[in-house]
């Protein structure tokens, strides 16, 4: 489906970042990973995807807060690729706290990584793309970027700049057969969401199960954790062909909480 197509994921060395660079990569595209981890792991995996799918797999290490490192990143992919013909937004870091307690630099942070990144790289990949007349711009926000929940107050609001970022990018770039679309999961059993488990027992005061029960899936009409596979399959979706005339949509995949 991908055959000469190539593709950049950030956050892709652990959970939904990964799940969608291997569905990528399944389907014939060269994938650029990205994202921070044990570098023997990594290379563990980066090579395994190349063996198991002969396509090219790079890996970048850089760092998502920072504007130059992710320019750096977009510039070796189209040296080692040739273009850059699939963009998927994925990086992102939580922090939990009451407003009044929530730190600055923390704030900074959310922010950087969770909207500003996918900004500098859409900034970076936008030329190429209206040059050649294709694009696929996918970003990765939350059931958060369409409801909210309380101590989150810097991830919710980075998640609804996502997805208005990925409209207006829509608009701009429609005439240049470029789609942007964002995808917006419900909780998926991830390193982040492990964190994020123990963050909201400390900040509720209660267990880490009563978080997952009566906080995290409490909204879900189903109640379970979504699968990185499910997200992975929309994923590709949304970077085929047959996906050409969906753009600047927020697709909820989320067991049904948002519906409350």
């Amino acid at each position: 489906m991908f055959k000469h197509k190539s593709a950049i994921v950030t956050g892709s060395t652990s959970g939904i970042g990964l799940g969608i660079a291997r569905a990528l990569a399944r389907n014939g595209a060269d994938v650029m990973l990205n994202g921070f981890g044990d570098a023997q792991e990594i290379e563990f995996t980066r090579a395994e995807l190349e063996r198991q799918f002969g396509i090219q797999v790079r890996y970048s290490s850089a760092d998502m807060s920072r504007p130059d490192q992710v320019r750096e990143m977009v510039a070796r992919a189209h040296d080692e690729f040739g273009k850059v013909d699939i963009v998927v937004n994925n990086a992102g870091i939580q922090h939990v706290a009451p407003i009044e307690e929530f730190a600055d630099e923390k704030w900074d942070a959310v922010m950087a990584i969770n909207l500003s990144s996918a900004f500098h790289i859409i900034k970076a990949v936008t030329p190429g793309m209206k040059a050649r007349r294709f694009g696929r711009i996918i970003n990765v926000a939350s059931a958060h970027g369409l409801t909210a929940s309380p101590f989150k107050s810097a991830y919710v609001a980075a998640k609804h700049g996502l997805i208005g970022l990925s409209k207006t990018i829509a608009v701009e770039l429609a005439e240049f057969g470029v789609t942007s679309n964002t995808i917006c999961p419900g909780y998926v059993k991830t390193p982040l969401v492990e964190k994020q488990i123990a963050d909201q027992a400390r900040a509720h005061g209660i267990s880490p199960e009563e978080v997952v029960r009566n906080v995290m899936l409490s909204h879900q009409a189903r109640k379970e954790f979504i699968q990185v596979e499910e997200l992975a399959a929309l994923a590709v979706f949304l970077a085929s062909d047959a996906a050409a005339s969906m753009t600047g949509t927020a697709l909820a995949m989320d067991g049904g909480w948002t519906l409350h």
